[in-house]
């Protein structure tokens, strides 16, 4: 890959700076994404800014994602977002994973994105509002995903969307319980996705034995 770059006559500095390549303990060039899988990020004009690589293996750490380059700034960017500005003027569905919403987008709902490997900053949340009037989280019911629904819920409530939280059982997220139970199924389940207050109750019960006085 670097060999290729440069015979198209980049530079090793414009090769960093784009976050194509880093440069190992010697100072050799390296491609940053090797041996992954690659996930375009596409703005809405339909350039490729950044990219998403994931690891087909269980190397560390699974997902390398650009970092800010002068044309791609993560918090101003969502995942496929440029495919559901056109579907979801009435809900958007926001996941944490690009496989997440590739497998949505093939079961027939268009209207799913991604942060691009953080939490939602503030400059997303009214990216997202400027599309749409309804949030629906998907994020991992670990500890980790659950803060991350927490800030999510707050940020996008305070630009004014209506926000509700998919609960899932018996799949670990969208892409596995679309592949399990079908698309018929998971649109039950986005249906059935509740508020804030329920969200918050949930997380307790599931916290706490009740039998437990």
């Amino acid at each position: 890959f670097v060999d290729y770059m440069k015979k198209e006559g980049y530079t090793d500095e414009e090769l960093s700076l784009a976050f194509l390549c880093s440069k190992n303990e010697k100072g050799n060039l390296y491609s940053t994404f090797r041996n992954r899988v690659m996930f375009p990020v596409i703005d809405l004009s339909g350039r490729v800014i950044a990219f998403g690589g994931r690891v087909m293996d269980d190397s560390q750490p699974k997902y390398v994602n650009t970092s800010d380059t002068p044309v791609f700034h993560k918090g101003n960017n969502l995942f496929a977002l440029n495919f559901a500005h056109k579907h979801c003027a009435d809900r958007i569905i926001l996941c944490e994973g690009y496989m997440d919403v590739i497998a949505m987008h093939a079961a027939g709902f268009p209207f799913a994105v991604a942060t691009l490997g953080t939490a939602i900053r503030p400059e997303q949340a009214r990216l997202l509002s400027r599309y749409t009037k309804k949030v629906i989280l998907s994020y991992d019911s670990d500890e980790a995903g659950q803060r991350a629904t927490d800030k999510a819920i707050t940020l996008l409530e305070e630009v004014g969307l209506e926000v509700t939280v998919l609960h899932i059982e018996g799949a670990k997220d969208p892409d596995e319980y679309i592949k399990k139970f079908g698309a018929q199924e998971f649109s039950k389940l986005l249906r059935g996705s509740v508020g804030q207050i329920d969200f918050k109750i949930n997380g307790v019960l599931n916290k706490y034995n009740l039998n437990n006085p």
